[in-house]
């Protein structure tokens, strides 16, 4: 395993990040299709022996459960100051007033309970899932700042927003002294390239660190285009966002199978390689429902495509529609 620091700052990730939205009890919310505890915990204690140091997770995965498994899990197989541990807040937590978004009340309830979940006194990553609208961004900023100064987050990042509205929330931190988000966590995959318009070249101009979600297109990309999986068959996001409605997206997903053919490796390896191959990505987050994902995702970090490799995937692609936003 690699280690990077993360943006701007001093802190050392693997170059791996392990998603943990795949860990948590089906029956609590969303996605549904999760590992419980007994079956999350080999995953975990793998990914902490290829190396990984870096685990994100979010208040909303499963109603808060995966959280306690996450933190049930590191807390047994890890050394708390080695970890990279990263949550989220945004999404809705509870039912009436004040139960979800980015206001000064909702973080400050939010970050409590997500300590209390994870069973640590700080994380080192604290992240806003979404942009809220129903919120002004001074609010929010001072409010993470003032996470930071209590010491419950050692740094603060975004994910999934317009680039014009990271810069204004970081310009606006700067202007009033307050902490800056460090890193972007945002939709980077083969199939989702939107992203290289104006974010990523924002990111490297900022020096923010890039750690996208959904590098394998949920799983799109590792398998041929009508297969389908219990996931693709019921996660209704998923749907939305690979609906199998694009020709170029088919084309794509062949030329991964092409790829990876004369390569002699599997899919997952060759598509999350392009990610790794992008200058401006620090860590791509994998997701995981089985020790071979893992695997495949370490053996990925020793592929470097040809610029003849790169421009072959990238080839078919088509302008898509701005998703994951919401």
């Amino acid at each position: 395993m690699d280690y990077v620091k993360l943006g701007n700052t001093g802190l050392d990730v693997s170059r791996l990040c392990l998603g943990c939205m795949s860990f948590g009890l089906p029956e609590r919310g969303y996605p549904g299709w999760t590992l419980d505890e007994e079956s999350s915990r080999p995953i975990i204690k793998k990914a902490l022996e290829l190396g990984f140091n870096f685990f994100d997770t979010a208040n909303f995965y499963s109603d808060g459960t995966s959280e306690e498994i996450v933190g049930s899990a590191l807390k047994d197989y890890a050394n708390r100051d080695e970890i990279v541990l990263a949550t989220k807040v945004y999404f809705r937590m509870h039912e009436g007033s004040n139960g979800a978004g980015l206001s000064r009340k909702a973080i400050m309830s939010e970050i409590d309970k997500s300590l209390q979940r994870l069973g640590t006194d700080y994380v080192d990553l604290y992240q806003i899932h979404r942009w809220d609208y129903q919120t002004p961004i001074e609010e929010t900023m001072e409010a993470l700042h003032d996470v930071v100064k209590a010491g419950k987050a050692r740094y603060i990042g975004a994910s999934s927003m317009y680039a014009w509205q990271f810069l204004k929330a970081n310009h606006i931190a700067e202007k009033n002294g307050w902490t800056r988000f460090v890193s972007m966590q945002n939709h980077l995959n083969l199939l989702y390239r939107e992203e290289e318009r104006e974010m990523l070249p924002l990111c490297k101009e900022e020096k923010i660190g890039v750690i996208p979600w959904s590098p394998l297109a949920k799983g799109r990309l590792t398998r041929d285009w009508d297969e389908t999986t219990n996931r693709s068959d019921t996660d209704e996001i998923a749907k939305k966002f690979y609906s199998a409605a694009s020709e170029s997206d088919r084309k794509v997903v062949e030329r991964v199978a092409e790829v990876a053919v004369k390569r002699g490796v599997p899919r997952a390896q060759i598509a999350l390689a392009w990610v790794l191959n992008k200058e401006t990505v620090t860590s791509p987050i994998i997701g995981s429902t089985k020790i071979s994902h893992l695997e495949d995702a370490a053996a990925a970090l020793s592929i470097t495509l040809t610029p003849e490799e790169m421009a072959f995937l990238e080839e078919p692609y088509i302008p898509h529609p701005v998703l994951g936003f919401d």
